[in-house]
C-alpha cells in the first residue's frame, strides 16, 4: 500500500468514525462518485465500475460491454494513469454530500417510529408560527396550534413536549411535537410514577383542556395498590411535579371503574353525586345532584362536566334534585307558559300551554308561599314546599279578577207582597 492510499483510507475511517457511518458507506458513494468522474474523460467506456479495495486502497476503473439484456460480455480495466489526481478533486464534494445525506438518514432512523414519545428541548426561536425547540443533533417544531394558549416560551427555556409527528425531508428529519395534547400528560405521569412506567397502575382515559384543567381515570392491577394515591403521591408531590411543568395546569386523578354509574360518579369529582340515569338508547347519562352542589358539578363555564363527559365517553346532562322534582312533578319550565281559564265549577285555575293538569290560584299560592299543599284524594300534590321558589309563581300573571255582580239599577226594589209591575 503506498503512503497516499494509506493516508486516503486513514481519513475516510476518521469521518467515519466522527459522523458515525459506516467506512463501506463512504467507499460505496466514492466509488460511484468515481464512476461519474471517469465518463466526463473523452474516450470513456459507456458502461463501467470502479472498486475501491478496503483494504489496500487501491482504485480500479473496468470497462465494461453490455448485451440487450444488460449482461456484462466484456469487461477491461481502464484506470487513466493520472485517475488518483482526479478522484480527489471530483469525489471530494460527492462524498460531503454523502456524509449530509447519511447524517439525515442516521437521525431520521433515531427519531422514526418516536410518535407518542416525550422530548426535552430548550426554546431558540419564537414567533407567531412557530417555536423551535433544540433536541441536541435535531430541531423540533412546535406549531401555534400544538401551543398552549396564553403559554410564553422564553428564549433558552427548557421544555417538555409531545412528538406528535416525524417527517422525513430533503433537508433532514422534521419532528412536530405538541404541549397540548393529552398524550403529554400521560407520558408526564410516566415519568414521576413508578407504578405507571412499570405496569402496575394504568391511566385509561384522558381530558384536556390546555392550560386550564386535565381529568385522567387511573387503574391498578394489584389490589393492593391504590391508584389514585400512586400518582398523587405523598402530600401531592408526583401530581405537583406535573402540574409545575404544566405551568400550573390543574390535574384531576380519578378511579376507573368498567361500570359506567361509578365511573361518571368519580369523573365529576369534586362534586358528590346523587344518582345517575343511564339512557343506552341515546347515550345520555342523567346526573342528578344536591342544590348546593350544582354550579359544582357544573364547573366554571361548564368545564367540569365537558371534561367529564370526555373521559368517560357519555353525555352528561346534570339537573338538581329542585329541578328534577319540578320536571317529574309537572311544574317545569314549560309549566310557566299557558292562561288563566275558567273551569267547570267557576274556578280560575291555570292552564299550561304544553298540556297536562290544570292547577287552582289557591293551590300554588300555598306552594308559592312555602306551606305544605293539602293531600286531597285522587289528586298529584305539586313540588315540596321548600323545592318550589317563590319566584316562579311571581312570573305567572295574576289569575283574572272576578267581577261583583251589581244590581241592575233600571228595576226598583219592589216591597214584600205587592205585585210585580212590569212595563
Amino acid at each position: 500500500m503506498s503512503k497516499a492510499n494509506f493516508e486516503f483510507l486513514d481519513a475516510l475511517g476518521q469521518i467515519a468514525r466522527d459522523k458515525g457511518i459506516s467506512v463501506e458507506t463512504l467507499l460505496d458513494a466514492l466509488a460511484n462518485a468515481l464512476v461519474a468522474a471517469y465518463k466526463r474523460r473523452p474516450g470513456a467506456a459507456e458502461e463501467a465500475v470502479v472498486t475501491v479495495d478496503p483494504e489496500s486502497g487501491e482504485i480500479r476503473v473496468y470497462g465494461q460491454e453490455l448485451d440487450e439484456d444488460g449482461n456484462v460480455i466484456r469487461e477491461w480495466d481502464d484506470t487513466p494513469d493520472d485517475f488518483g489526481r482526479i478522484a480527489a478533486q471530483t469525489a471530494k464534494q460527492v462524498i460531503l454530500q454523502r456524509i449530509r445525506e447519511a447524517e439525515r438518514d442516521l437521525k431520521y432512523e433515531e427519531y422514526a417510529g418516536r410518535e407518542g414519545d416525550i422530548v426535552t428541548g430548550i426554546v431558540q426561536q419564537t414567533d407567531n408560527r412557530y417555536t423551535l425547540l433544540d433536541l441536541g443533533k435535531v430541531e423540533a417544531l412546535l406549531p401555534q396550534a400544538e401551543q398552549v394558549p396564553y403559554e410564553r416560551y422564553e428564549h433558552g427555556a427548557r421544555l417538555k413536549a409531545y412528538i406528535v409527528e416525524v417527517r422525513k425531508t430533503t433537508k433532514g428529519p422534521q419532528i412536530v411535537v405538541s404541549r397540548s395534547h393529552p398524550g403529554l400528560v400521560k407520558r408526564l405521569f410516566e415519568l414521576e410514577v413508578p407504578e405507571i412506567s412499570s405496569g402496575v397502575v394504568e391511566i385509561r382515559a384522558a381530558a384536556r383542556e390546555p392550560g386550564h384543567r386535565t381529568k385522567i381515570a387511573v387503574w391498578s392491577n394489584d389490589p393492593n395498590v391504590d391508584p389514585v394515591g400512586a400518582c398523587v403521591g405523598a402530600r401531592g408531590s408526583r401530581v405537583r411535579m406535573v402540574t409545575n411543568e404544566l405551568r400550573g395546569e390543574r390535574i384531576d386523578v380519578v378511579p376507573f371503574a368498567d361500570d359506567p354509574v361509578e365511573f361518571i360518579q368519580a369523573a365529576l369529582q369534586p362534586a358528590r353525586v346523587r344518582e345517575v340515569r343511564l339512557d343506552d338508547d341515546t347515550g345520555i347519562a342523567t346526573v342528578v345532584v344536591s342544590d348546593y352542589q350544582l354550579s359544582l358539578a357544573i364547573g366554571k363555564e361548564g368545564q367540569n362536566a365537558r371534561l367529564a363527559a370526555r373521559l368517560t365517553g357519555w353525555r352528561i346532562d346534570i339537573k338538581s334534585e329542585t329541578q328534577l322534582a319540578e320536571e317529574e312533578a309537572g311544574y317545569g319550565e314549560e309549566w310557566a307558559e299557558g292562561e288563566w281559564v275558567e273551569n267547570e265549577a267557576g274556578e280560575m285555575v291555570w292552564q299550561p300551554a304544553e298540556g297536562g293538569e290544570a292547577v287552582s290560584a289557591a293551590e300554588w299560592s300555598r306552594v308559592a308561599s312555602g306551606e305544605e299543599p293539602g293531600d286531597k284524594p285522587g289528586e298529584t300534590p305539586p313540588v315540596k314546599a321548600d323545592e318550589a321558589p317563590a319566584e316562579k309563581a311571581a312570573a305567572l300573571p295574576e289569575p283574572a279578577p272576578v267581577e261583583e255582580q251589581k244590581p241592575d239599577e233600571t228595576v226598583e226594589a219592589v216591597e214584600p207582597g205587592e205585585p210585580e209591575i212590569t212595563a
